[in-house]
């Protein structure tokens, strides 16, 4: 609200996030100048509470950043010792041999790693240069100056009422002013989301494309464990659906994890993503790992899948967007970490050079030509037509079709050109009459589980007395339009049980916002076939308490 009053404070740099762009570009600015100003400001409770990735780390960005990380106690620990590609049929699998795919897609020299320990590790090595640091402070509106450029942000605002004003203990946040603002929120970032459409940063690209990430780490018999091996799967149970696969990570202790990725321009609206993921686990392969054992955590997140063509602009008067604020995953790999810490150097070489010369609130062009033409672009540009490949021609064809052009552009072209995308990943979305239901076998309790007990795993909080942080912009539409039209699809694709259509004898069907279970996953934000669903951040330190994901 323009008329509250708050305090500022000036920052040479101000970072919203502590993923891995965001710290990377704290640590390099302070690398380039321990006099350098920085902040880093993120809502989770603590650096990586919000933190869910696979995680099979590339580490080229962190040997670019801290060449030293071994010495200093990086926590990678488990080298990728084996790796295993599988096509799925409902009873049996078969084994993808290794040498027919691209260098590119061989995992030797990667790690096994939470990326929540990797954050945590690279927020003390931040802090030793004398980063500051503020988990629990959600970021929730932009600062402009006068001349339209962004100047800053505002952070840690409490105390609103449900109804959005004011309560007995309001507490106004402050404005965190720099010459640059970073923007490192990970995917459908709400001030990323803004800035992107108020600079129009996505015209003349493509629409960027999102899959639906599931997790959830086991416990499992010692006998069972390979530390160090990785798998991935595709087909089974996703058929012709959607498209998406799995991966089954050894790391250390006896755990895995085992992960669900649902590529979201799926059609069918009756298709229930977080109940693939619980059917995936009784695949004969997969049951036999997991008997025996326990889950121990469960989280959800979207990942960018756009690639090449699909990143926006990155930088606006004042502003620049990091990692997968961009979208920067090489999607065959499943990695993007590697790419997110890249950007935040470049990212930082660029400002510092900026403030170097006197300048300020501008545009870094040298950051967004460092990353199209430099290792990031290298690395997506390979990889461009795989995902519309898959989209286009469906799994069987797009393996042989994206193999190829991956192996054709590690020489230099490619048979395809760039592949468009088409549709965004809501208007793929069809009409529920179109599609037959989808019958789900109800979970076990012991190899598959519903949603709400699984949220538990997440240790999820938001304090229920703050407005709702999922905002409808207009609240006719769940139940006028997407009930009738799309059988209502917020009651599936969300992974936390967030949406209910609550049905009362006598009473009309009422739409339902449980956004206490929220897990900040950013599905409604971009499935939601209406685009009527706005994801903004909750009070600071809200949220999924993601212990090592």
């Amino acid at each position: 609200m323009a008329e509250i009053e708050r305090e500022s404070m000036e920052y040479d740099v101000v970072i919203v996030g502590a993923g891995p762009a965001g710290l990377s570009a704290a640590i390099r600015l302070k690398q380039l100048d321990a006099d350098c100003q920085v902040v880093v400001l993120e809502k989770g409770s603590e650096v990586g509470a919000h933190i869910l990735s696979g995680a099979v780390l590339d580490p080229c960005g962190l040997d670019a950043l801290i060449p030293d990380w071994k010495e200093k106690g990086a926590p990678l620990n488990v080298p990728v010792r084996e790796d295993n590609f599988y096509m799925l049929g409902e009873a049996g699998k078969l084994r993808i041999p290794n040498f027919p795919m691209p260098p590119l897609m061989n995992n030797h020299g990667n790690y096994i790693v939470s990326m929540g320990n990797v954050c945590r590790w690279m927020a003390e090595q931040a802090e030793a240069l004398g980063v500051e640091i503020f988990p629990g402070m959600a970021c929730s509106e932009l600062v402009y100056a006068d001349d339209g450029s962004i100047k800053g942000v505002v952070a840690g605002e409490f105390g609103r009422n449900p109804d959005g004003t004011p309560g007995d203990g309001y507490e106004p946040g402050m404005e965190l002013h720099g010459k640059y603002v970073f923007l490192s929120e990970g995917v459908r970032g709400s001030l990323s989301k803004e800035v992107i459409e108020k600079f129009d940063l996505s015209d003349g690209k493509e629409p960027q494309k999102f899959g639906l990430g599931m997790k959830e780490i086991w416990e499992i018999d010692p006998a069972k464990h390979k530390e160090g091996r990785v798998t991935h799967t595709m087909g089974w149970p996703l058929g012709s659906n959607a498209g998406g696969g799995s991966f089954i990570y050894h790391l250390e202790n006896n755990q895995v994890y085992v992960g669900f990725v649902v590529h979201l321009n799926y059609e069918n609206p009756h298709l229930f993503p977080y109940m693939e993921f619980q059917r995936f686990k009784h695949h004969p392969m997969v049951a036999e790992l997991l008997e025996g054992g326990k889950r121990v955590a469960y989280g959800a997140r979207a990942i960018s899948e756009g690639g090449y063509q699909s990143m926006p602009k990155m930088v606006a008067p004042g502003v620049a967007l990091l990692g997968c604020s961009v979208g920067m995953v090489n999607v065959p790999r499943i990695k993007g970490n590697h790419n997110a810490m890249l950007s935040g150097k470049a990212a930082a070489e660029a400002a510092y050079k900026a403030i170097q010369d006197g300048r300020a609130s501008d545009e870094l062009t040298a950051y967004e030509d460092e990353v199209r033409n430099g290792a990031i672009g290298s690395d997506l540009k390979k990889v461009r037509n795989v995902k519309p490949l898959w989209s286009k021609y469906g799994l069987t064809a797009s393996l042989m079709l994206g193999g190829m052009d991956m192996w054709t552009n590690t020489l230099g072209f490619s048979l395809f050109g760039t592949v468009k995308h088409g549709k965004n990943d809501a208007d793929a979305t069809g009409k529920a009459a179109k599609f037959q239901p989808i019958d789900y076998p109800k979970p076990d309790g012991k190899l598959s589980f519903d949603r709400l007990t699984n949220v538990s795993f997440s240790f999820t909080n938001h304090e229920e007395s703050q407005p709702a942080h999922l905002q409808l912009k207009d609240a006719d539409v769940p139940i006028a339009t997407n009930l009738p039209d799309y059988a209502e699809p917020a009651q599936r694709y969300c992974p936390a049980g967030v949406y209910e259509v609550v049905r009362e004898e006598g009473k009309a069907p009422r739409f339902v916002i449980n956004f206490q279970n929220c897990v900040h996953c950013k599905t409604c934000d971009i499935k939601d076939p209406s685009q009527n669903i706005n994801w903004t951040v909750p009070q600071g330190g809200d949220g999924p308490n993601y212990p090592n994901m």
